[in-house]
């Protein structure tokens, strides 16, 4: 039997269905500033990365791509009855959405790529990363973690700190790995899901530079960019964040109804 990845289950189960995805060293707590409220509307589904939360360590292996982390996904919605889905996924969750945004399109009805890229530098230091993260485990990183998701004066991360520090260390790394070989650039002109990209200006793990990319490779891409916003954007800025999901998933349900008046017609 497949192991699925740790994921919570919210809002009215005959609902849209959304999956959430997450950063590199955070948990489905990530996501609980918008969460809630869109899960009024929408059966919101949001997964842990493998070894993280309560996802368990050994469901990536050695060597595995962003291609292993979205069959994981896919394995997921189908286990909970999830033909097709709109997807929102921060960071290397958003690099996840734009390989299943491409390679399985008839799963995808629509996409959110915040904080995101479709290639995250140069591989070098993410394996230096991995590397630390075998050697001297996570604590060092979760030192440093405030710096690189938040701008100076944001200091409400205590519990996205823990959640760093307590992700198992051969995890992470294989994480790390996974963004070191990610490369989606050429995937981005077959991508046919209505797209939102969202950058935080003062992002500094994907810099704005990221998002444009994204944005002006997907056809139809609409682009938002946050000032006082680093790379976990929807947590620094919540309120802004979670509008710009509303609207975007609210006029793609408007797409969709008029679609079909159409077709009755």
């Amino acid at each position: 039997m497949t192991r699925l990845l740790h994921h919570r289950d919210e809002g009215p189960k005959d609902a849209p269905v959304l999956l959430l995805g997450p950063s590199l060293g955070t948990s489905v707590r990530v996501w609980e500033p918008q969460a809630p409220a869109l899960a009024e509307r929408h059966r919101v589904i949001r997964w842990d990365l493998p070894g993280h939360g309560g996802s368990a360590p050994g469901l990536l292996p050695a060597g595995a791509t962003v291609a292993d982390l979205g069959r994981l996904v896919l394995d997921l919605a189908d286990a909970l009855g999830a033909r097709t889905f709109a997807y929102a996924g921060i960071s290397i969750g958003g690099a996840v959405g734009t390989w299943l945004a491409a390679h399985h399109p008839e799963r995808v009805e629509s996409l959110a790529l915040l904080c995101s890229s479709a290639r995250f530098g140069e591989p070098g230091p993410w394996r230096e990363r991995a590397e630390l993260a075998r050697t001297q485990g996570l604590g060092p990183l979760a030192e440093t973690a405030p710096a690189r998701w938040f701008t100076s004066g944001f200091t409400e991360y205590d519990t996205l700190v823990a959640d760093q520090r307590s992700a198992d260390p051969e995890a992470y790394a294989a994480c790390c790995e996974v963004l070191a070989a990610v490369d989606l650039r050429v995937d981005l002109a077959t991508i046919t899901a209505p797209t939102l990209v969202i950058a935080g200006l003062d992002d500094v793990a994907t810099p704005p530079a990221h998002a444009r990319e994204l944005a002006a490779g997907i056809r139809g891409a609409h682009l938002v960019e946050l000032p006082h916003a680093a790379h976990l954007a929807n947590v620094e800025r919540p309120h802004a964040v979670l509008a710009a999901l509303q609207g975007h998933l609210a006029q793609h349900q408007e797409d969709l109804a008029q679609h079909q008046q159409e077709k009755e017609r």
